[in-house]
């Protein structure tokens, strides 16, 4: 059977069944993996179905895209080699002498290309690490796009974002033939935890590789829109650049996203364990973690996540510097030493000297990024087994 589009379902039931119809001809439940570059047509430019070439679609990409636009509310989802395929065809779509507006404490992939790629095309980007208070300031005739991770990436902050739609809401108001658009980058709490689209955000991407996915077996990224002119835009630029999955990663994600909700949910209970152990670690100088009542924005939280969940990711601060920080990731026997997040196993790692070693210390310092900083991707492994697991590594530094 197909899920009946006209009602409403809740997440889990979206998750396994949205994109999946059985096949009408075998009656397989699952979906086969359509491998085939092309597909037969029956007469010039008349295709016998409804794919002509899998770089334009593909019967695997099709369906994961209407999955992940299911889960998030949303009604395109455009699948991308990579998250950072999907950040580059983003930027790629504004005009040249564009101005973009982005969070400074943003994914050092992110980053780079804001600073060192979009800016060859003719598109500038500001930084700013008070978008709250800074925003309406930084605006300018030239913006086309505010640009914003919640929570950031690795410090964690969050960012209330329909206070920042709103403020692009009044500004589009006096520039309707130049709308400013936002953009939410939703990696690090996966669409079971928070739904941009619902809070004003105009498009919301993900790297796919990490929680959506959730096997660390695949590269993918992917991108979800209502509004039909962005969807229009990006998918001429999905076909004409050509950065798509291939049909095996795009039947992998689909997989994946299956059993979103339960790795999520156990993933964000573990790390709020873990977090409270970490507060009251007299090795530890300071916890970012959106699930703490501490945290500066946890009202924010509130609103903006389902169930007040923190998500799966915790950063912390150890005392004795970046020696301290390598050596608890080299203690962890349970934990992996290892960049990417989101798998099902645990991992950590010292953001200023793998995934942030490209911004300079000075910027780094300035979004929270300190040579002693460690961020975990927590895993859905037992819950005693991990919290006890980050408590030896602390004894050894």
């Amino acid at each position: 059977m197909t899920i009946d589009s006209s009602k409403t379902y809740k997440f889990a039931t979206l998750a396994v069944h949205a994109g999946s119809p059985h096949d009408p001809t075998t009656g397989a439940v699952i979906p086969a993996i359509s491998l085939s570059t092309t597909f037969a047509q029956s007469g010039a430019a008349v295709p016998v179905g409804e794919y002509e070439y899998s770089r334009s679609a593909n019967p695997n990409r099709d369906g994961f895209e209407k999955a992940i636009a299911a889960l998030e509310g949303g009604k395109h989802g455009l699948a991308f080699s990579s998250g950072s395929a999907a950040t580059a065809l983003i930027l790629q779509s504004l005009a040249q002498g564009s101005h973009a507006i982005s969070i400074g404490d943003v994914y050092g992939g992110t980053h780079r290309y804001f600073s060192r790629v979009a800016v060859t095309h003719g598109v500038e980007t500001t930084f700013t690490n008070s978008i709250k208070d800074e925003l309406e300031s930084l605006i300018r005739p030239e913006t086309s796009l505010v640009w914003i991770e919640s929570p950031s990436n690795p410090t964690l902050s969050v960012t209330d974002i329909a206070h920042v739609a709103n403020i692009i809401k009044q500004a589009n108001l006096s520039r309707a033939d130049k709308p400013i658009f936002l953009v939410v980058d939703n990696t690090f709490l996966s669409p079971y935890v928070q739904n941009p689209l619902a809070h004003g955000a105009d498009i919301v991407v993900h790297s796919v590789t990490k929680y959506i996915n959730g096997h660390s077996d695949v590269v993918m990224g992917v991108a979800v829109t209502s509004s039909d002119e962005l969807h229009d835009r990006l998918r001429f630029l999905q076909n004409a650049v050509g950065a798509v999955p291939s049909p095996f990663d795009s039947w992998l994600a689909h997989r994946g996203c299956k059993t979103l909700h339960l790795r999520a949910k156990t993933a964000s209970n573990n790390a709020q364990r873990v977090a409270e152990a970490l507060v009251v670690s007299d090795k530890v100088i300071a916890v970012n973690y959106p699930g703490l009542k501490t945290h500066p924005n946890y009202d924010v939280v509130q609103r903006q996540h389902r169930d007040s969940l923190g998500g799966g990711m915790v950063s912390f601060r150890v005392k004795g510097g970046a020696e301290a920080a390598n050596k608890f990731c080299q203690s962890t026997k349970v934990f992996v030493l290892a960049e990417s997040l989101g798998g099902i196993e645990s991992l950590c790692e010292v953001p200023a000297a793998m995934t942030h070693a490209g911004i300079s210390k000075e910027q780094r310092e300035l979004s929270g990024v300190y040579d002693d900083l460690v961020r975990l991707s927590v895993g859905i492994e037992d819950e005693e087994d991990i919290v006890q697991d980050v408590l030896q590594a602390l004894e050894q530094i």
